[in-house]
């Protein structure tokens, strides 16, 4: 096999010189073939009995770009028929082996190497099924080989256990690579390897090589143990005998750990007890462990520091801290100068004996310890401070809400700031209206508190003599509690502005949710919107408003939780307002608009309608709304309006309606010289009638036949007929009077 593959090649080394040696394009005109390719050059592989594999070959022209599928037209051989026969293309493998598979076209010549081989029928691990492996075991004991049939023969069989992929199931049992086996733990895990598309598979159990472990001190089996902060003891780890095997001391090849090295620490079994507390001691040797309980006690029950809580300390205080043990209740030993001091930073604080210094910003733990025992508190080094500083010194608050607490800063000696707030302790002047409850204000029933904070008492705090301190220094925070506002009220109608002159703002009515009212216009704030209008302040400290151009303006107050918008217009100055009419008689219940004109400086004029705000002196008589007036009532009144501060006034007169008017005598028959009174009646809508005859306008059509007086007495001056007319208010009467001898 391996001198044929031999042969192949040289034959294929020949192929090529001869293409090189004589190229088909040597004296290639246009139209005619360069040279042949395949439309892929490299190894064909080929499997006996599988499908034939089809082969493409493809012409370069001379002039063209593209190439042309001559797989038909060329003239193709094989190098050996026995291993590879083709057919226009077409190779089919017939037996193991290789062969140079040859295209010729018009003198152009083109060569590929196949290569046939028979199918990879089985893949077969070493031992077959299964296995039982103890942890431990030597590396020649974990050996697995695969074996593959097929290839170059039909039955050949090659180990491949080098090249097939190995994998296993469970990672934390075992692992495999190139068929050598590593134990990982106690477990069953399947082993699969494989190759060229045949795949086996091995189930491998996994078990330690001892039943158990036993922990053991110097009186043999121990569970658990109770030591003292301090003692040092010795514990070993054996394999009991079990199955005839003998006992097996472990102690140096397990591994020893401790669930809290802080207390108990164990290398190969030597336990060093450092402080109080318990530990669990577990030993682990070839996937079998062991574990024992350990409980360490101190000789006392408590160390206390005086003072205990979180302590500051400005740059050069000192702090003098007293430790003491305790074993019963009432019982109290000073150990400050047997204990041991430390400082978690130097840096920051010193300690000696007790006494802390202050030595630079920053903060550090100081901790006391004794026989076991131990404490520690933090202390906080702040640079030196002249004065406090609070962020603000009053707010409001609703009921109900709550608000963090200010921020409060030491001035350093440099004016710089430095947060405090955390380190302050505050009280309310009153729980009942303000709470403090986790830094934050709490609001709970209407009106004013002081709140004050300070540093802590620090009793055992010595500040050098000289030095400013702000220690007992207060910072105040005077609180307001309001309840929420409902709703505001403000004027109905636009206000109406004078440009350039200034005019009060609105007012303003608070309705709080408890229902109760407030005239709040002097606490409101007012903005304003655009640039017609500006708010200003006047010399008594009051907000006012002042037009500056004409157009329209939006007033906008806030008070407290709720606010209000009031639109606003600005416009000229007005020099006089006509009003029409002057004067107005009225019936009961009948009504009458009253015409108001603006004229500006320029001589323009405004209709000012409802602006007038017409007023009546005698409402049970006139009423007015907008701008019309109605009668009520028979009498007087005067209604008085007025506009960017000019009045006007129109009288009103209201008398009753006159419904109907009648006369004693419809026709009369008078002679020559006699003569007859007349009684008029008036009848009115509120249901009186009166004599107005006086009032009554009388006219004769014939004077000459008869005349009438203004008391309504007609008198006959010769014969003939004429008609007496009498008129009142827009009622006539008429008589038909005729004179006869």
């Amino acid at each position: 096999m391996i001198r044929q593959r031999n042969v192949m090649r040289t034959l294929a080394v020949l192929l090529m010189i001869a293409s090189i040696a004589f190229p088909a394009n040597v004296f290639a005109a246009a139209g005619d073939v360069t040279s042949i390719s395949f439309d892929d050059a490299s190894k064909r592989e080929l499997i006996i009995g599988q499908s034939a594999k089809q082969l493409k070959v493809y012409a370069t022209i001379e002039g063209s770009t593209s190439k042309k599928d001559v797989t038909a037209a060329a003239n193709w051989t094989s190098s050996d028929e026995d291993v590879a026969q083709v057919v226009k293309g077409l190779v089919t493998p017939k037996s193991s082996g290789d062969a140079i598979i040859t295209a010729i076209y018009e003198d152009a010549i083109a060569t590929v190497e196949v290569s046939a081989s028979y199918p990879y029928t089985k893949l077969a691990l070493e031992p077959t099924k299964s296995g039982t492996y103890k942890l431990g075991d030597s590396e020649k004991d974990l050996k697995i080989t695969a074996k593959i049939t097929g290839g170059e023969e039909k039955d050949a069989v090659t180990d491949v256990s080098s090249l097939a992929t190995w994998t296993s199931s469970s990672a934390s049992v075992l692992t495999v690579e190139a068929g050598q086996i590593t134990l990982v733990g106690k477990g069953t895990s399947t082993i699969t390897a494989k190759y060229k598309g045949q795949t086996a598979t091995f189930k491998a159990t996994v078990e330690p090589p001892y039943s158990s472990l036993e922990i053991r001190d110097d009186k043999g089996a121990t569970a658990d143990l109770e030591l003292l902060i301090g003692d040092a003891i010795q514990l070993k780890s054996v394999a009991p005998a079990s199955g005839g095997s003998i006992e097996k001391d472990i102690t140096a090849d397990a591994t020893w750990s401790s669930s809290n090295e802080s207390i108990v620490s164990v290398n190969k079994g030597a336990l060093t007890v450092s402080s109080a507390g318990k530990a669990t001691i577990t030993v682990q040797h070839l996937g079998v462990s062991a574990k024992i309980d350990v409980y360490v006690r101190a000789p006392y029950q408590a160390l206390l520091l005086v003072p205990s809580e979180e302590t500051t300390l400005f740059l050069g205080e000192t702090l003098d801290l007293k430790a003491e043990v305790r074993d019963r209740a009432n019982s109290s030993l000073d150990v400050s100068d047997q204990s041991k001091w430390t400082s978690s930073s130097l840096l920051a604080a010193t300690v000696d004996g007790g006494k802390v210094t202050a030595k630079a910003v920053g903060s550090s733990t100081i901790k006391a310890e004794y026989s076991g025992v131990s404490k520690e508190i933090k202390v906080n080094v702040y640079p030196s401070l002249k004065s406090l500083e609070s962020a603000k010194t009053e707010t409001d608050l609703y009921k109900g809400e709550s608000e963090a607490l200010p921020k409060i800063s030491g001035i350093k000696l440099d004016n710089t700031k430095f947060d405090l707030s955390s380190d302050m302790k505050w009280t309310s002047g009153d729980d009942e209206i303000v709470s403090i409850e986790n830094g934050k204000l709490i609001a709970k029933s209407a009106g004013t508190v002081i709140l004050t904070a300070s540093l802590p008492d620090a009793d055992a705090v010595n500040t050098p003599a000289g030095d400013v301190s702000v220690r007992g220094k207060r910072i105040e925070l005077k609180v307001t509690v309001n309840e929420k506002v409902l709703l505001l009220l403000g004027p109905d109608e636009a206000l109406s502005l004078i440009i350039g002159e200034t005019e009060s703002l609105p007012t303003v009515q608070a309705v709080w949710e408890d229902g109760q009212e407030k005239d709040i216009s002097s606490l409101i704030h007012w903005t304003v919107s655009g640039t017609n209008a500006v708010i200003k302040t006047n010399a008594e400290g009051v907000q006012e408003i002042k037009a500056l151009r004409k157009g329209s303006v939006t007033l906008k107050g806030t008070y407290l939780n709720k606010s209000i918008t009031v639109p606003a217009k600005s416009e000229q100055k007005i020099t006089k307002i006509v009003v029409v009419p002057t004067s107005i008689e009225l019936n009961v219940k009948s009504s009458k608009v009253i015409k108001a004109t603006g004229f500006y400086a320029d001589g323009s004029k405004v209709s000012l309608g409802s602006k007038m705000g017409w007023e009546s002196s005698n409402p049970q008589v006139a009423s007015t709304s907008r701008t019309s007036v109605k009668g009520l009532a028979e009498g007087t009144a005067t209604l008085s309006g007025s506009y960017q501060g000019i009045s006007v006034t129109v009288d009103v007169s209201v008398v009753p309606k006159l419904t109907k008017l009648t006369a004693d005598e419809k026709a009369l028959k008078l002679t020559p010289g006699s003569s007859k009174t007349v009684i008029v009646t008036a009848a009115y809508n509120t249901g009186v009638s009166t004599n107005v005859t006086s009032q009554t306008t009388w006219t004769s059509s014939k004077p000459a036949v008869a005349t009438v007086s203004a008391s309504g007495q007609i008198l006959a001056a010769s014969e003939g007929r004429t008609t007496i007319k009498g008129k009142f208010g827009n009622k006539n009467v008429t008589i038909s009077v005729t004179v006869k001898q």
